[in-house]
């Protein structure tokens, strides 16, 4: 079996990855059932282990094994945490694992997978969608041909808050339900709200349309719809790829709403908006960031951010490519696998319990 373990200490004692997200050596220890994983306990909905498909060829050992692993983005900070833990495993197992770089594009995602199968050249593929629902049809062709899937971070499905495999052979899904998300983001933005009525927010997608964003933005106004003094002033839009997608996003907004008082956004973006907002002297305005990344982390135990939504990269990657193990050499379906489900204060983290977290990814 292999053991995640999500540490919980203070910044000044930061673990290494190699001690945050451990697997065993052993390939032979793998018989023990995956539900097993840390912070794998869903509830009682979450779906037993089941056996691999009879397509799917089993193997006795993980030499030899080829694995594609489908990325959003490459340049992600967030999926490179990921794919850094996967990688790690990978090499520990004598598994060559192969990286393809979507940049965002669903059109581009749909024909590397398509490449992938005919190629005959995969056990496995792992993948981060950008359009899970349109990789269906090519996943159930795939799952047809004997290729085991594992799904990483976002849902192939249509059910935006269900985090466990909404399609028939898939493995498992590594990913804390984005809905869920959403809804965190929603309650740490009312936190930052208290006393301020009406509190104004500005709110920054990702990638707008993006089904993850569709979920995330579901969740969130779930939340403010149970607090009227609370409300959306403006959106923008921050492409998950550094600061300069949040400097972009607040510079055009403060053209057409100059005045607010929390924007909440995706690490990478709220590190832009920190920028700006610090040069117009807006620095009484609440920053809140989705990830929880090593800068975030920072920044709230500063003083500068009110908190961020924390996430666990890391430990997604690590368990998707421990979960695809299991499924090949053992035929064990993992099932929905939610590296949160059993994080500190739900993963709401402020000034009072940041000490508390260790960010798995730069930001």
């Amino acid at each position: 079996m292999f053991v995640l373990t999500v540490a919980a200490c203070g910044e000044d004692d930061t673990p290494s990855a190699e001690d945050e997200v451990e697997s065993t050596d052993a390939a032979a220890q793998q018989s023990q059932s995956a539900a097993e994983t840390t912070a794998t306990e869903e509830g009682p909905d979450e779906p037993t282990p089941e056996p691999a498909a009879e397509e799917s060829e089993q193997v006795t050992s993980t030499e030899g094994l080829r694995i594609a692993y489908l990325s959003g983005s490459s340049a992600n900070t967030w999926y490179a945490s990921s794919r850094e833990q996967m990688q790690r495993i990978a090499d520990e197992n004598g598994i060559e694992m192969v990286e393809f770089d979507a940049a965002f594009d669903p059109a581009a995602q749909t024909a590397q997978l398509q490449d992938v199968i005919a190629s005959g050249e995969y056990d496995g593929v792992i993948v981060a969608a950008v359009n899970g629902p349109g990789l269906i049809p090519d996943i159930e062709d795939a799952l047809a041909q004997g290729i085991q899937i594992v799904v990483l971070n976002t849902v192939v499905g249509d059910d935006l808050a269900e985090g466990a495999p909404q399609v028939e052979g898939i493995a498992a899904s590594s990913l804390a339900p984005p809905v869920e998300n959403g809804e965190r983001m929603g309650e740490l933005t009312v936190q930052a709200c208290e006393g301020i009525d009406p509190c104004r927010v500005v709110y920054l997608y990702g990638i707008k349309g993006f089904p993850l964003d569709v979920a995330l933005k579901e969740g969130f106004d779930n939340v403010l719809a149970r607090n009227p003094s609370v409300n959306i002033v403006a959106e923008g839009e921050g492409q998950y790829l550094g600061p300069e997608g949040g400097i972009n996003a607040i510079q055009d907004i403060l053209i057409a709403q100059p005045e607010f008082d929390v924007v909440m956004g995706a690490d990478q973006s709220i590190q832009g908006v920190e920028i700006v907002l610090g040069d117009e002297d807006m620095d009484d305005v609440k920053l809140i960031g989705l990830g929880g990344s090593i800068t975030g982390l920072q920044a709230v135990a500063e003083g500068r951010w009110f908190g961020v939504v924390f996430g666990a990269p890391g430990s997604e990657g690590a368990n998707a490519m421990n979960a695809m193990i299991l499924a090949l050499t053992e035929g064990t379906f993992s099932g929905g696998i939610n590296p949160l489900a059993n994080v500190t204060d739900n993963g709401l983290v402020t000034a009072e319990n940041v000490d508390q977290f260790t960010g798995q990814w730069d930001g």
